[in-house]
């Protein structure tokens, strides 16, 4: 019922949306004598504030055409390698002609970059994805949106995602180096350790986890505690809704992404406001730069996608309730998962000194895990005064973060010398 009337909301604000686009272009015209009044000023202001909330936000385009290598500007283009009806690998094609100009003669290690699937798209890892393309073939997991999924194509679980990632690490070809941001940490070091067990030669060459919750018993953060002190019943009463028309996945059960990002957005409620109330002081200003930053973030923020009933509630289980692969008794398919066998996959783990959605030590416990593998192939670092984001995005990532990881991976693929 909550997602037909979150649609409904949606329709039936529809002609003051349209009026307030109305007001926007209007107090907006250089050829409205009054549109640089102070009251011109504030009604395009609200208007186009009003226009923002309410909109429906789409998935976001990668927006990534050009990447600087050297003193070289490196065309690139998204391509789409492998898919199925539940995601798509896509790969940043470098222009080989460009990165020869950029004095690049080989070929780059060949890593996947695993985007969560936990509410919003893969386009959020945008900052990720420039920042490894001037040293690497990069490919990342471009997860779709549950309700465009027809129930005709099944369903979707914990374990089907163990088995993507297997069947896109095979995609790169012999020992791939994987990078697995946030959410995928269980599923892909449970995938990576069934390849080292069955000697996949597509297992990879090195596995970095970036703010995962591999044991989300250590250092629980407000998201961790909410998972555990609310019954398993009462996530799937007051989670789960049913997918309205006119989607293609009407009739299937997800965890809308509005309602992930009302859970988000009430963490830091006061923040969302303030920036809210700055856009509009901005307009009002005339400083469109500052406005147009506000815009850049909130599409990509406000941008979520569903997940499915059965993927979402094996995910509290399994990961936040039953704590199933730290404490050794997770199987998939009948088979154990063993990070213990893995021997030769090198282990890196990177978390933020104020994360409050993941918390210190969650990540590092894959050490652990990993008890056969050499000290000489692990690495754990933890980036001062950076929050979750952080981890991934933003200027200590390029800096400080990116840096260290790109090393890492060069020192243990065995493709290019590790």
């Amino acid at each position: 019922m909550l997602y037909a009337l979150h649609e409904a909301s949606f329709y039936a604000s529809t002609p003051l949306r349209l009026a307030a686009r109305a007001a926007r272009d209007f107090w907006g015209s250089p050829l409205n004598p009054a549109a640089e009044s102070d009251l011109g000023r504030r009604i395009h202001a609200g208007a186009n504030l009003f226009s923002n909330v309410t909109r429906r936000y789409g998935k976001p385009d990668w927006r990534i055409d050009t990447v600087k290598v050297g003193q070289i500007d490196v065309r690139v283009r998204p391509t789409v390698v492998w898919e199925s009806p539940w995601a798509r690998v896509i790969q940043f094609d470098r222009d080989m002609a460009d990165m020869r100009r950029a004095g690049k003669f080989q070929l780059d290690p060949a890593v996947l970059i695993v985007a969560p699937l936990s509410g919003h798209y893969a386009t959020l890892l945008r900052g990720t994805v420039e920042a490894f393309l001037p040293d690497h073939a990069v490919f990342i997991v471009d997860w779709v949106n549950a309700r465009d999924v027809s129930v005709l194509q099944g369903r979707f679980d914990f374990h089907d995602y163990i088995d993507h990632i297997r069947d896109m690490l095979r995609v790169l070809g012999p020992r791939p180096n994987v990078v697995a941001v946030c959410q995928p940490g269980p599923p892909v070091l449970a995938a990576a350790a069934l390849m080292a067990e069955d000697g996949d030669p597509s297992r990879p060459a090195s596995m970095t986890f970036m703010g995962s919750p591999i044991d989300a018993r250590l250092s629980p953060t407000v998201t961790n505690n909410l998972a555990e002190e609310k019954p398993f019943a009462w996530f799937q009463s007051n989670m789960i809704y049913t997918v309205p028309p006119p989607y293609p996945g009407m009739g299937r059960r997800v965890y809308p992404g509005f309602v992930q990002l009302a859970s988000f957005m009430s963490m830091n409620a006061e923040k969302h406001q303030q920036a809210h109330q700055r856009y509009f002081q901005d307009l009002v200003k005339g400083d469109g730069d500052s406005a147009d930053k506000h815009l850049e973030f909130y599409d990509e923020y406000l941008s979520v996608l569903d997940l499915t009933e059965e993927f979402y509630l094996q995910t509290i289980d399994i990961v936040f309730q039953q704590h199933l692969l730290p404490k050794g008794e997770l199987s998939h398919r009948g088979q154990l998962v063993r990070p213990d066998l893995i021997t030769d996959i090198g282990l890196m783990t990177v978390e933020g000194e104020n994360d409050d959605i993941s918390g210190i030590g969650q990540t590092q416990a894959a050490h652990a895990l990993c008890s056969s593998l050499p000290e000489t192939m692990k690495e754990d670092y933890i980036q001062p005064n950076v929050g979750h984001y952080g981890v991934f995005n933003g200027r200590r990532f390029r800096e400080e973060i990116y840096p260290r990881v790109r090393d890492f991976i060069l020192k243990n693929d065995p493709n290019f010398g590790g």
